[in-house]
């Protein structure tokens, strides 16, 4: 009997053991993640391109012997600023001097001749007026008289050339500008048979900026601006802004004057040309420079942070915190500068933007949030740390 009673009590525990193990332990609650926001706020984004342009002299001139001679002495400074018309070059006057003495010298005798001729020409007339001189013998008068006229109408061409070259004898400057290497020496002949180059001379205030774009790119924007979401800078709005090969910002920005009207085949791009002053000559004719192009401007548009933006199967998206956890939101966003994407769409203003711990994140995951501090490096985006 003890013994059936002992066996009882044991099934009795440990069916009450069953019994309670088999009840419903309640889990505890999931511990938030702590994350930092930003605010999103919209506001007009300028859009801009970068890209890499060579800089060329505004006007270039080559000066030119432009009559035979020996160069007798180079005036300027090379490599110094120059103003139109002053004298770089002089070449040996003295031929072309005694050929405008000579010229000056078959002037004088037409001339003689034809004073002769004219007194010659009066005389027939007056004698024909008479009858004392036959038809003939008029017109032979009158036609010596015209042939003086012209000869020397004709010497009066040659002495204005023979002027003229000696002018040229002194070369000066075509345009104002900075003179370059003296391409010939003293003592050499020029002029012979071609107008030898002597120096070239370019004007380097304002410089030249010549750069390309991508017609896709032009394309976009020009479709962009149909639409009503990218307002267009006026031709002669269009800034830009550039610096060199270190990356040292210049001063001074620019404005774009120039684009092509067709499309390279070769390349796919649209050249376009600015230009840029240069009161200080700092920058120099062929120079590559970056280029940065403000082309317009997004009506509507937030700047977000790289480092928030994430992709899936889907595209572009960010995490938001609403109502302590964190959700999923696909965004739009076609351009990135600066660090930051220029979302379009998917954002509203005051969506709370997750920046960090984005590795641990999922939708419906409990989070605890605090400003963002941006740190230096960092792109704040058009959000502000709440």
């Amino acid at each position: 009997m003890k013994s059936a009673h002992r066996l009882c009590a044991v099934i009795a525990t440990a069916a009450l053991l069953g019994a309670c193990s088999s009840g419903k332990q309640s889990a505890p609650a999931a511990t938030p993640i702590d994350v930092t926001i930003v605010t999103a706020a919209a506001q007009s984004v300028p859009l801009s391109r970068q890209t890499v342009g060579r800089l060329s002299a505004l006007r270039s001139a080559d000066v030119r012997a432009r009559v035979a001679g020996i160069l007798e002495q180079r005036v300027y400074d090379e490599g110094s600023d120059v103003k139109q018309g002053q004298v770089l070059f002089r070449i040996d006057p003295a031929p072309l001097r005694a050929t405008l003495n000579a010229q000056l010298a078959n002037l004088a005798a037409a001339q003689a001749t034809l004073d002769n001729n004219r007194i010659a020409a009066e005389r027939a007339r007056s004698v024909a007026a008479k009858g004392l001189l036959s038809r003939a013998n008029l017109d032979t008068a009158e036609a010596a008289e015209r042939t003086a006229a012209a000869a020397v109408k004709q010497a009066q061409a040659n002495v204005e050339t023979a002027r003229i070259n000696l002018g040229y004898a002194e070369v000066a400057a075509p345009i104002s500008g900075r003179a370059g290497k003296q391409q010939v020496t003293e003592g050499a002949l020029v002029g012979q048979g071609s107008a030898t180059l002597l120096t070239t001379v370019e004007q380097v205030d304002p410089l030249y900026v010549n750069f390309s774009l991508a017609v896709g790119e032009l394309e976009a924007m020009r479709r962009a601006a149909a639409s009503g979401q990218v307002s267009l800078s006026e031709r002669n709005q269009v800034q830009l802004r550039i610096s060199l090969p270190d990356g040292t910002p210049y001063a001074e920005s620019g404005l774009l004057d120039f684009t092509d009207a067709s499309v390279d085949a070769a390349t796919g791009a649209v050249t376009l040309r600015g230009s840029v002053p240069n009161p200080q000559h700092s920058l120099m004719p062929g120079m590559f420079v970056n280029v940065d192009l403000e082309l317009g401007a997004i009506k509507q548009a937030w700047l977000v942070s790289q480092s928030a933006v994430q992709r899936d199967a889907q595209g572009l998206y960010v995490f938001v915190a609403a109502n302590g956890k964190a959700a999923i939101k696909h965004i739009k966003a076609e351009t990135a500068q600066a660090g930051n994407w220029i979302v379009t769409e998917g954002l509203a203003d005051g969506d709370q933007i997750v920046m960090s711990n984005l590795q641990k994140l999922r939708a419906d995951t409990a989070v605890k949030t605090s400003p963002w501090q941006p740190t230096a490096g960092t792109a704040p985006g058009s959000v502000s740390a709440h």
